[in-house]
């Protein structure tokens, strides 16, 4: 089974987080096969181009019922008609997930990381009990490998 990356953070970001989102994004695809987000602005925009640079395949479960409110660079469009409830859906679908900042959305879907026991790395910004925090990209990519690289699916 294919390897999902989560990339959660906020709709709205800076140009230093923008920068960093965009360039975890084209490593993280040499790691993983396919990364999820909300698939809006902000941080799902600049992760998601990044991704596609690196040649993976980007997941937008977006909040409404609109594939086109989805940012460019979502390959496979998930419209819910949920809102922030599917932040849940963002969260599980990912064997493991990178926190950038961002507002309650984005701490609701920290949340359910550590409500089921999905690894969750804060980077730089996030530093909650229960979460892994780095500060530099190329360590990210290193846990999310290794990470990866002992998931164990449920029917093996």
């Amino acid at each position: 089974m294919k390897k999902i990356i989560g990339v959660i953070g906020g709709h709205i970001c800076n140009n230093k987080v923008g920068d960093l989102a965009y360039k975890l994004g084209i490593k993280l695809a040499k790691v993983g096969d396919y990364l999820v987000c909300g698939g809006l602005s902000g941080v799902m925009n600049h992760v998601c181009k990044g991704f596609k640079q690196g040649g993976g395949v980007t997941i937008g479960i977006i909040p409404g019922y609109n594939k086109s409110t989805a940012n460019k660079y979502v390959d496979i469009v998930i419209p819910t008609g949920m809102g922030f409830a599917r932040n849940v859906l963002v969260v599980k679908s990912a064997d493991i997930v990178v926190a950038f900042p961002g507002r309650t959305g984005t701490l609701s879907e920290i949340a359910y990381c550590l409500q089921f026991n999905i690894p969750v790395i804060g980077f730089k910004y996030w530093n909650i009990p229960g979460i892994i925090r780095v500060d530099k990209i190329d360590k990210v990519v290193e846990i999310v490998k290794d990470t990866l690289s002992k998931v164990v699916l449920e029917d093996e």
